[in-house]
């Protein structure tokens, strides 16, 4: 498993200290903060895009990742060069990018080598497992074997399910 520190909230400056403690693995959700941490501290890192993509910002991703976690749009699939992950959006919550579980097939060809996922919003991490669960469920049926699931608050629980990239943010900053 690939444990992915998201820097979305991690300022310029503030990257120093992931250089510092050894993270291998990034991943930003901003193109624009992608273009201007990856102009400082290119070579420190493995990056990866973890944000909505719109097909407008491919290039910079192309140019500066090796994996997208957030494939959602037709658009962007046609354009992108790299490894992708689809998004699917299991709960089907309006207010989350993703695909439904329906369109995956549209989605499956040259370059998506995965499933990723964001489970609703919850306090306990066990309440993500039918969920983490379903992904994984999903990717076996159509012969996927990468899965991005689990943040700061249910990394455990998305291990456990199969998880091969982890997302975790605020734990790597707490004092």
């Amino acid at each position: 498993m690939t444990i992915v520190a998201a820097t979305k909230y991690v300022s310029l400056a503030e990257m120093r200290v992931l250089v510092e403690a050894g993270v291998q693995v990034v991943g930003e959700n901003r193109a624009q903060d992608l273009e201007s941490k990856h102009a400082e501290y290119g070579s420190a890192f493995r990056w990866h895009f973890i944000g909505h993509l719109q097909s407008n910002k491919v290039r910079v991703v192309n140019r500066c990742c090796e994996l997208v976690h957030s494939l959602d749009s037709h658009s962007a699939a046609r354009r992108l060069e790299i490894p992708a992950l689809v998004q699917v959006n299991l709960a089907d919550e309006s207010s989350k990018s993703g695909i439904l579980p329906a369109e995956l097939d549209s989605y499956l060809g040259e370059g998506v080598i995965g499933l990723s996922t964001m489970p609703p919003a919850a306090g306990d991490p066990e309440l993500s497992r039918p969920w983490f669960r379903r992904l994984r469920r999903l990717a076996e049926e159509h012969g996927l074997t990468q899965l991005s699931m689990g943040t700061t608050q249910d990394f455990a629980v998305a291990a456990q399910e199969g998880a091969t990239f982890v997302r975790v943010g605020s734990v790597l900053f707490r004092n």
